[in-house]
């Protein structure tokens, strides 16, 4: 009656596991009493009995007598295969008091409980991380001492654990079960069947929080972690945590300079892998994901994810300080700088501090005087894709923008400050004085005024100017130029420069 009511009454005082049955609890003291006699040749464990020490040299050995009829899989021991049998004829006598989820073994059911109950009673004494059951703890310890004691006899390949090499094997024996639709291979017939479901678009796992939606359960199970916060691996040099510690093993190659991936057409390195296969399409012109409604082209889907939303008008993500809405939630995390004044990004050689990684990497360019950016038509050369775009409407025929007043202009920027002079729009507003001005620009030059800030200086008489404009015309004076006419003036300039 024991077995049903799980009353176990015999406990064991050396390392309190109990037994419903004294006889039980008896055989079970050997463990900490009796001389372990019998040790295996081949991995140094000890067995108290005989049986046990024949019973293990069968792992070493690797025959696996005990098949599964039904899916192929064998096994060392015939209960392990009884076990396994369960799963076909998908028995699950043992069901969780707690939660109410099914289990096929009561081991399974009992490493289960530990969720609930937090317990972790196996801890690591090399790094003080605890696990809730013996195996994982077992299998965390060759981690610190690097034992691979399990190895491929084909092709020398070492594993931690049996079940990997196991896994492994099939690459060697076994006819690898390939996807009709790609080519691509795989190991077991579930590795394709989960593969399948990039092709057919099935995503089964669905966050019940958000509504998205994973092929794999795994990939569910770690973007849980964004809900809940939990950011379990931290950073040893920055403090910084992270969901998914390869994403941490990511992070701190930013620490290591470790750049192991290498594009072979230009050198550029990367820090991971998927960085340097996005980059491998800029050679290629690889453009896969198209948009249904303008055709515009894109490397990556998350790319045509976000443009999608231009056409939507969909801004999921918006500022709670402003009111401001995004498209991209990294849009709305680099907007939250503007309100927080952070400038993370600051210049090693002119102490200049940035917002924006990408104003940061045009501003290194001004020191390196790296131009990337080639005009395909008059061999210029520009430090950003912004500057050339802005010098491409000098070769088009006319000007693409023209206001009802016949005016033209080379970028719509340039005509929409224009149109607010015939609307008498200045909605830039200096509190201190309350003028206002038609662009951000201008009243920021205004702003000078009240702070008494020069930061434009001559390179030849050292004199100072509130604005690029006013420090333009003033070199037109050592060029000799007259001042109107701004434009040669600059192009002299240069030359003296030169």
């Amino acid at each position: 009656m024991k077995i049903h009511t799980g009353e176990k009454p015999h406990t064991c005082d050396q390392c309190g596991k109990s037994f419903t049955q004294k006889g039980n609890l008896k055989e079970h003291l050997k463990i900490h009493t009796v001389k372990k006699l019998h040790t295996c040749d081949l991995c140094g464990k000890s067995f108290t009995l005989k049986e046990q020490l024949t019973r293990h040299i069968e792992i070493h050995t690797e025959e696996r007598p005990y098949k599964c009829d039904q899916c192929g899989r064998s096994f060392i021991y015939k209960e392990r295969l009884q076990d396994h049998m369960k799963v076909h004829n998908g028995e699950k006598l043992h069901t969780c008091d707690q939660c109410g989820k099914s289990f096929s073994l009561k081991s399974t059911l009992n490493r289960h409980k530990k969720i609930h109950t937090g317990e972790k009673p196996h801890k690591c004494d090399q790094c003080g991380k605890s696990f809730a059951i013996l195996s994982k703890l077992m299998y965390h310890v060759k981690i610190h001492t690097g034992e691979k004691p399990h190895k491929c006899k084909q092709c020398g390949k070492s594993f931690t654990i049996l079940s990997k090499l196991m896994y492994h094997m099939k690459i060697h024996t076994e006819e690898k079960p390939t996807c009709d639709q790609c080519g691509k291979s795989f190991a077991q017939k579930g590795g394709l069947k989960d593969h399948m479901k990039i092709h057919t678009g099935e995503r089964p796992y669905k966050c019940d929080k958000c509504e998205k939606s994973f092929i794999y359960k795994q990939s569910l199970q770690d973007h849980m972690k964004v809900h809940s916060g939990e950011k379990p691996h931290t950073c040893d040099q920055c403090g910084k945590s992270f969901t998914l510690k390869n994403l941490l093993n990511g992070h701190k190659k930013i620490h290591t300079g470790e750049k192991p991936h290498k594009c072979e057409q230009c050198g550029k390195s990367f820090t991971v892998i998927s960085k340097l296969m996005y980059h491998m399409k800029i050679h290629t012109g690889e453009k896969p994901h198209t948009c249904d409604q303008c055709g515009k082209s894109f490397t990556l889907k998350g790319v045509l994810k976000d443009h999608m939303k231009i056409h939507t008008g969909e801004k999921p993500h918006t500022c709670d300080q402003c009111g401001k809405s995004f498209t991209r939630k990294g849009g709305l995390k680099e907007h939250m700088k503007i309100h927080t004044g952070e400038k993370p990004y600051t210049c090693n050689q002119c102490g200049k501090s940035f917002r924006f990684t990408c104003s940061f990497q045009v501003h290194l360019r001004s020191h390196s005087g790296e131009k990337p950016f080639n005009c395909n038509q008059c061999s210029k050369k520009f430090p950003s894709a912004a500057s050339l775009k802005k010098h491409m409407n000098v070769h088009s025929e006319g000007k693409s923008y023209v206001c009802w007043c016949g005016k033209g202009f080379s970028w719509p920027n340039g005509l929409k400050v224009h149109q607010k002079k015939h609307s008498g729009e200045k909605n830039h507003v200096f509190f201190v004085c309350g003028k206002n001005y038609f662009t951000e620009g201008l009243l920021k030059d205004h702003m000078k005024i009240h702070t008494g800030k020069k930061p434009h200086t001559c390179y030849q008489c050292r004199k100072s100017f509130r604005s690029v404009r006013a420090l333009k015309l003033h070199l037109c004076s050592h060029s000799g130029d007259r001042p109107e006419n701004t434009y040669l003036c600059e192009s002299s300039v240069k030359d003296m420069k030169n």
